[in-house]
């Protein structure tokens, strides 16, 4: 199988450290990474995955160790966020607890949420304002692990911040940069999202309206309906020498965009909000992805802009609306047709077309590399043997599902 495979490579790429195991970005040279984006957390919660779905001791055992690494990290690290930071680690290190455990990465856990707390200014942590970065993420993280007031703390200043639109609302998602962004990784419905689930912990009326109107910005910039949904990146266009106006994966297109729709849908009892979901998944279908169509357009076999966060929203809709896996299986095949498999196990590249060689050195990360495939190969592997359509650790930002 080439989920069994591709945890067997993660393990091998793997370095021993005084703690336990570590594991290097290659955009970080030799320097260990812990977080969730790129790092050992993000890991760690592909090899619990791996263990829940095969029983296999050896997976359970690397989870283990590479959550002392993470734990080992805590007291020094200083990015506070849930993708590069403190509270994605938190994330793993609670996960290891519940699922192996061990106290040790629960009092981790703690201490990493303290020092998240204690960095706070009053309004954010860093430059950025947004879900992977910022405080939108942080609150996420926080509501997982089941700190409601952190939460609380992190998207209050949302609503200070907000920017009237022609639509809504917008933020400002990085200090200084004059883009607004709409999506759900670094923009409006990242936010939306965020300050929907505390509403929803808390009560907190103000919170669901700001949302509402932050979601209201975005759909009014939609240019694929009535049928489809299709928000452009940025306005202005940012970096505009770098990107594609239009992108459809979950970081900034539709795949994403449905996430929060379907959390949406799911928090109010709209029926507006599921059929966004169906003109998101339209417009995502019909875009030509998997296929390569041109440089630029569909180079990445991720979960953060690539198949495998597309994988995640097609099972999601075979469970909720009880649809047909005809298309889940096409990006099953793809990613199938696109792994390297020797002696050392499986693992995916990505392709960067304006770089030589383009083809990129495989990576081993959630967000861009083979943990996040492995989650998403998983799940799609107990749906079709009529297992459990859950995961072992949901992510803070993928809403679970409501079976059809």
């Amino acid at each position: 199988m080439l989920a069994r495979g591709a945890l067997d490579w993660l393990i091998g790429s793997a370095q021993e450290t005084d703690a336990g195991l570590g594991w290097a970005d290659i955009r970080a040279g030799d320097e260990l990474d812990p977080t969730l984006y790129s790092g050992a957390a993000g890991i760690v919660l592909a090899l619990l995955e791996g263990h829940r779905h095969f029983g296999d001791l050896r997976y359970g055992d690397a989870a283990l160790r590479g959550a002392r690494t993470v734990a080992a990290a805590v007291d020094d690290f200083e990015d506070c966020s849930l993708y590069f930071g403190l509270t994605g680690m938190a994330v793993a290190l609670r996960a290891a607890e519940k699922l192996l455990g061990d106290s040790s990465a629960g009092a981790a856990a703690d201490r990493a949420l303290q020092r998240v707390r204690a960095q706070f200014d009053g309004e954010r942590w860093n430059d950025y304002f947004e879900l992977l970065g910022g405080n939108a993420g942080i609150a996420l993280g926080a509501l997982s692990i089941g700190d409601v007031d952190l939460a609380g703390l992190a998207v209050t200043p949302y609503l200070r911040k907000a920017e009237r639109t022609p639509g809504g609302v917008h933020w400002e998602i990085r200090s200084g940069l004059p883009a607004r962004l709409h999506h759900i990784s670094h923009g409006t419905l990242g936010i939306v999202y965020a300050m929907a689930a505390v509403a929803a912990a808390t009560g907190r009326a103000e919170l669901t309206e700001m949302a509402l109107a932050g979601a209201a910005d975005v759909v009014a910039r939609d240019e694929a309906g009535p049928d489809g949904f299709l928000v452009a990146h940025s306005d202005p266009q940012h970096p505009a020498e770098r990107i594609e106006r239009y992108s459809y994966g979950w970081c900034h297109g539709p795949a994403g965009d449905a996430q929060v729709f379907r959390y949406l849908a799911a928090a109010t009892g709209d029926p507006g909000w599921p059929a966004l979901v169906d003109r998101c998944w339209h417009t995502v279908v019909r875009s030509g992805l998997p296929q390569r169509l041109r440089p630029g357009f569909w180079d990445n076999n991720g979960r953060c802009c690539g198949t495998a966060g597309v994988l995640a929203l097609a099972c999601d809709r075979y469970v909720e609306r009880d649809k047909d896996l005809e298309f889940a299986t096409v990006l099953v095949d793809d990613l199938a047709a696109r792994a390297t498999v020797d002696a050392d196990g499986v693992r995916w590249s990505n392709v960067e077309h304006r770089e030589t060689p383009s083809t990129l050195e495989p990576r081993t990360g959630l967000a861009m590399g083979n943990a996040g495939i492995v989650r998403e190969l998983l799940r799609f592997a107990r749906i079709t043997s009529g297992g459990d359509p859950g995961y072992a650790v949901s992510l803070p930002d993928h809403p679970p599902t409501q079976s059809a």
